[in-house]
């Protein structure tokens, strides 16, 4: 049992001790630097020297050299000296180094392999010697070792095949992690510790593969843009991907230019172009468009030498040192891209995004024949045009706008370009420089639109706080909400979420919510997700599959994440009992009506704490049942949303309408209540209703809204529905049948239907918990009316949370003489946001303009959306934007809607089909319809726009299509 215990020691001990980070506290101890926030991030020896200087430099290898050693001592204490295990530790080892520590681990297998067998480590640093003093190459010394070793305890060993395959593994692991895994040697060595930068210029040999001694460093390599500049790691990147970028070399800042000029010898017949790659240009941040110099048709060794230097020189023009400070960035370095010179037919610019507009989903070209910097020049005027990608599940076409003497044939293929270029930057727009030489359409630069990042999407917050918000709503609502993801993401991501301002998730624009479409794109790229993660989620798109790779190395995160969703339940249910009953009974057994303000502020301050923990519960809860859903591939009709409580409340309301139904056989439409007065049987029905309205009297409108009147407040909306229920038919028999296949009994739907039952359980909390939180406000604005320092009704929900507690408290003398102007200009810009109809999806930018009319996008006779409830219906068209006058609806009306929340579910009992702008398959409309068996098509853009009052549409809730009839006369 002695081995066996020796194997659990050291596959459990090394990687800990692998990954214990000795390096970053050394250096943080001694000079205040983290090394996971500078340099590449990465916590090895070569960031000791490079950002601790030497002395911290030798501290770390003694750290990581004790580290080695330690790992083969410690399994010589289990297994015989120079063991296989003593290098299967080592693999151990540099597993925890990597995954967890954030190093590569060379310096503890170089230290641990000399204890465990020191001739071989003679023989390897020998021959690793030599060849290092004749190539001066780093990198063939690095990966030429990796060959060594393993060839020679395989010579020497030849008997000993654990001991070889140990020796294979380590190698193939430490070769796999150099391709991963960048190094701060390869920095600029000029900015390192001063008392480092010989030793790593030394060490630097040839940074590039062998190839920086002759200074060509080719575009067919993979480049880091701290070395080489943006601008040229992505023109690098993009040729990779099998784009064609004409072929090049690059000069990093460091380089000696003399060897690329003899070797590329330009000529009258191959002439070169010579542009800036400096670091931090063509940037997220900056684009420093048109600051540096770029030298065209280069025809000599002379002429290439001189169009460097000035392309070198430029870097310091005192209008591109203005720029850089303009925008806070840091003097850095200037690298050089030489290229072969396009001989252009055609050529231009392309935004994959409208930079003038803001909005919308044009793709910008302008071209002209000739070179392209004829259009960047802004000396001629180009010609324009304007084109759309339509794309469905098996075709794609453009519609093109503008004519010229370019072919349109061209122009659609730069759109295409465009398009595809902006989906591999996960949705970044792209400023796209092209030409086209009668053959080839060639990329010549893309970089990130600047003026149009941050990204903001309506995608999700359209469905989770809808409509136009209120100050004193988003105030409460976007900490709370910014809070909890931050809290989620930091579990996964840990030190890799420093830099992230979590409260930057969300934002207002036209008094509407936005979700940061750029920042949450860096967290699922931070995070190893793939780009689709997020329509997943909050629009029921396909699942795509991370990579193995992204997978393993955030399982430590992933692994918290998923002890969290695996606790829910009983977590839930502990909080349940021992926090949110508790808490629910104190706030609805205090008399709200008669509290003093500061009573009512230690109120709203209760409510809120109960919050903040409900909206954990209101994130996770979803995110685990939408996960479980997709996991088991259990469908939308198989699961029951009964627990929900407007589900529920629906299925009361239908049941009280039906025994109505049967008390009055003939009854009047506007006298159905005073006419129930009138028998017993009758009383017992209102009785029943007024139990319904106590119970669900916290829902409204929007769930999410405090400003919204509840139920309770406002019963008229329930009475109509009560009445039209009574008028019309049951819910379709599809509803049923749907429900009852739910209990057909899998094990699978089982575990998925767990999860939405918690999900309808704490949408019934966190939504009486905002009831509470209204309620409060209401009689806080209620004593403010009574004493003149609010005018109107509503007015509180015109300030801010912060604003209110001042209010209270007294002390703001200035606040309270600004009030009456304050509210007043905020309500001005809330009804101006109010009459916005086209709120676009996506905007670009801080300051995104006032919206514009959509583009048609679609067919004349198609709109394509997200089949969100199978089933066609046919019917007319009734366009509801608010919930302020019911309309009467019936089987041949089909609802067009901006989006759905618990308050709108009623509306859907009788109507014939609903169409939404926004929402996927998770939708609340989309549950609804499917639990009412009514064909739903979620996600349509503009259709409270394209779509009239009386038109004649068919629906098809499977495909997601709605089809226009030539009947498009409004009734």
């Amino acid at each position: 049992m002695f081995e066996p215990w020796g194997v659990l020691v050291i596959l459990i001990v090394c990687p800990l001790l692998g990954g214990l980070p000795l390096i970053a506290w050394i250096t943080y101890a001694l000079t205040g630097k983290q090394l996971s926030q500078v340099g590449t991030g990465n916590i090895s020896v070569s960031a000791a020297f490079y950002h601790g200087g030497r002395f911290v430099g030798i501290l770390a290898v003694l750290s990581e050299a004790f580290k080695g050693v330690a790992a083969v001592l410690l399994t010589r204490i289990f297994f015989p000296d120079g063991s296989s295990w003593e290098l299967i530790a080592l693999i151990a080892l540099v597993i925890g180094r990597y995954w967890i520590g954030r190093g590569a681990g060379t310096t503890n297998v170089v230290w641990g392999f000399v204890v465990h067998d020191p001739l071989v480590a003679i023989f390897v640093f020998f021959f690793a010697g030599i060849i290092f003093t004749i190539l001066h190459s780093k990198q063939v010394v690095k990966f030429g070792v990796l060959l060594l070793f393993p060839l020679f305890v395989t010579l020497l060993h030849i008997s000993d095949i654990p001991r070889m395959l140990a020796a294979v593994a380590l190698a193939g692991l430490m070769g796999w992690i150099y391709t991963k895994i960048p190094d701060d040697i390869d920095l600029p060595a000029q900015e390192a510790q001063t008392e480092s930068q010989a030793m790593l210029e030394f060490l630097r040999g040839d940074v590039y593969d062998g190839l920086r001694q002759r200074a060509m460093v080719s575009l067919d390599e993979e480049l880091d843009a701290a070395i080489v500049g943006e601008k040229a790691a992505t023109l690098s990147q993009i040729k990779r991907w099998g784009y064609p970028v004409p072929k090049g070399w690059v000069l990093a800042p460091i380089d000696d230019p003399e060897l690329l000029t003899e070797f590329l010898q330009p000529s009258e017949l191959s002439p070169l172009v010579v542009r800036s790659s400096a670091i931090g240009e063509d940037s997220e941040q900056a684009s420093a468009a048109g600051q540096y110099e770029t030298v065209l048709n280069v025809t000599s060794p002379e002429a290439l030498q001189s169009a460097i230097a000035l392309v070198q020189t430029s870097y310091n023009h005192p209008s591109a040192v203005q720029y850089r400070r303009d925008r806070g960035l840091n003097d850095s370095a200037m690298a050089v891209l030489i290229q072969q010179q396009v001989q252009s037919v055609y050529s231009g610019v392309a935004f994959s995004r409208d930079p003038i507009t803001q909005q919308g989903d044009a793709i910008i070209i302008e071209a002209l024949p000739g070179s392209p910097t004829q259009v960047v020049s802004g000396k001629v005027t180009p010609e324009q045009y304007r084109a759309f990608i339509l794309e469905t599940e098996n075709s794609s076409s453009v519609q093109l706008e503008g004519e010229g003497r370019v072919p349109q044939a061209l122009i659609k293929q730069v759109a295409y370009l465009a398009y595809r270029l902006e989906k591999r930057y996960h949705g970044t727009p792209q400023d796209i420089e092209w030409s086209y030489d009668g053959q080839t359409l060639w990329v010549l630069q893309s970089r990130p639109i600047t003026t149009l990042l941050p990204m903001w999407t309506r995608k999700i917050a359209a469905e989770v706080i809808p409509g136009v918000i209120h100050p004193l709503t988003w105030s409460i609502n976007r900490p709370l909400t910014c809070g909890v993801w931050g809290e989620l993401f930091t579990l996964v991501l840990s030190e890799r979420a420093l830099g992230l301002d979590f409260a930057e998730t969300a934002t207002l624009h036209y008094s509407r919510a936005y979700f940061n479409a750029s920042l949450i794109g860096d967290i699922f790229l931070r995070m190893g997700l793939p780009s689709s993660s997020l329509e997943f989620l909050t629009r029921g798109a396909k699942l795509s599959k991370p990579s193995w790779e992204s997978t393993w190395e955030n399982l430590p995160g992933l692994g918290k994440l998923l002890r969290r969703e695996l606790s829910l339940e009983k977590d839930f249910k502990r909080d349940y009992h021992k926090r949110f009953i508790p808490g629910l009974s104190q706030l609805a057994q205090s008399d709200i009506d008669n509290l003093e303000p500061s009573k009512l502020l230690a109120r709203i301050d209760f409510t809120l704490e109960l919050l903040r923990h409900g909206t954990y519960y209101s994130i996770l809860a979803p995110l685990s049942a939408a996960l479980r859903q997709g996991i088991f591939r259990v469908k939308d009709g198989q699961i029951d949303h009964s627990v929900t409580p407007e589900i529920a409340a629906l299925r009361s309301l239908s049941a009280i309408a039906t025994d109505a139904k049967q008390v009055l056989l003939e009854f009047e439409p506007q006298q159905v209540f005073e006419q129930l007065k009138q028998t017993p049987e009758g009383e017992k029905i209102l009785q029943e209703f007024d139990e319904l309205l106590q119970d669900y009297g916290y829902l409204s409108e929007v769930g999410t809204d405090i400003s919204v009147p509840t139920w309770r407040e406002n019963p008229q909306m329930i009475k109509q529905m009560f009445v039209q229920l009574m008028q019309g038919n049951e819910p379709q028999s599809g509803a049923k049948d749907a429900i009852n296949s739910i209990f057909a009994g899998k094990r699978k739907r089982s575990f998925v239907q767990r999860r939405v039952d918690i999900k309808g359980r704490v949408t019934e909390v966190y939504s009486r918990l905002l009831a509470e939180l209204r309620w409060s406000f209401v009689a806080l604005e209620k004593i403010w009316l009574k004493s003149g320092l609010l005018k109107k009704t509503g007015d509180i929900f015109f300030l801010n949370f912060d604003e209110v507690r001042r209010l209270i408290v007294g002390e703001d003398s200035r606040l309270i003489e600004q009030l009456d102007k304050l509210v007043e200009s905020r309500r001005s810009q809330f009804l101006q946001d109010s009459e916005i109809i086209l709120v676009p999806l996506l905007v670009y930018g801080n300051t995104p303009p006032h919206p514009l009319a959509p583009s048609p996008l679609y067919s004349d006779q198609i709109l394509q959306g997200i089949g969100a409830s199978q089933g066609q219906a046919e019917g007319r068209v009734k366009v509801l934007r608010n919930l302020q006058d019911l309309p009467e609806i019936d089987r041949d009306t089909i609802l067009v809607v901006p989006y759905t929340d618990s308050g709108w579910a009623p509306l859907l009992l009788r109507a014939g089909g609903l169409i939404a702008e926004v929402g996927g398959r998770l939708s609340h409309g989309a549950i609804v319809a499917r639990e009412y068996g009514i064909p739903a098509v979620m996600d349509v853009r503009g259709a409270t726009w394209l779509l009239q009052d009386g038109q004649r549409v068919r629906i098809d809730g499977s495909r997601g299509i709605v089809e226009l009839s030539n009947d498009l006369r409004p009734e």
